[in-house]
């Protein structure tokens, strides 16, 4: 496979919670924008009163979320093989920070919604790539649903893996479904 480097997802991917995505969004009224793309758009005062109501949900999320099991030692088997290491998240620092700090996570490049740089855009794949001294052939993305995808397709990255036991819901990606991170492991270090 030649992989150099693996961008993972956090929320869903890295971690395991229980987002009610289209109830927040619903709630939010975003219609069919993404919720960071709505929310950067409106103005004051309706911006930071719906601002705080997707960081209640965030920290709600982020206090309950759970290590995917067999997380740690996928992430000690690709250093092991010298592979870099990267998290992309549209989630806050603050919340990654804490989850990494949580579970005694490292990785080599951290990437917030702070950065301006968020997904379904390749833009913040692309930081990564620069950071790492990477081309998109070089690495491989983990993550759970279609904005990631999304992102990766856009940042010219081939190798994507979703975490998912609902295959369907990925009909027509270009993507590997795998159902854990053992399968995932099996894949990315054979």
């Amino acid at each position: 496979m030649g992989l150099k480097g693996v961008i993972f997802d956090l929320d869903g991917t890295v971690v395991e919670n229980d987002y009610d995505w289209p109830g927040i969004r619903r709630e939010l009224g975003t219609g069919e924008m993404s919720i960071l793309a709505y929310l950067d758009a409106l103005v004051e005062p309706e911006r930071s009163a719906k601002w705080a109501i997707l960081e209640g949900h965030e920290a709600r999320q982020t206090e309950a979320s759970v290590l995917r099991q067999g997380f740690s030692g996928l992430l000690e088997r690709l250093r092991a093989r010298g592979l870099a290491v990267a998290l992309v998240t549209n989630n806050s620092r603050k919340n990654a920070e804490y989850l990494l700090g949580k579970f005694g996570l490292a990785f080599d490049c951290v990437i917030t919604r702070e950065s301006g740089l968020w997904k379904p855009s390749g833009a913040p794949f692309l930081e990564v790539l620069r950071t790492l001294g990477l081309g998109p052939a070089e690495v491989g993305v983990v993550g759970d649903t279609r904005f990631d995808v999304l992102a990766a397709l856009d940042a010219g990255i081939e190798a994507i893996y979703l975490l998912s036991n609902e295959p369907e819901r990925f009909l027509g990606y270009p993507v590997k479904i795998v159902p854990s991170i053992e399968a995932l492991a099996r894949v990315i270090c054979r």
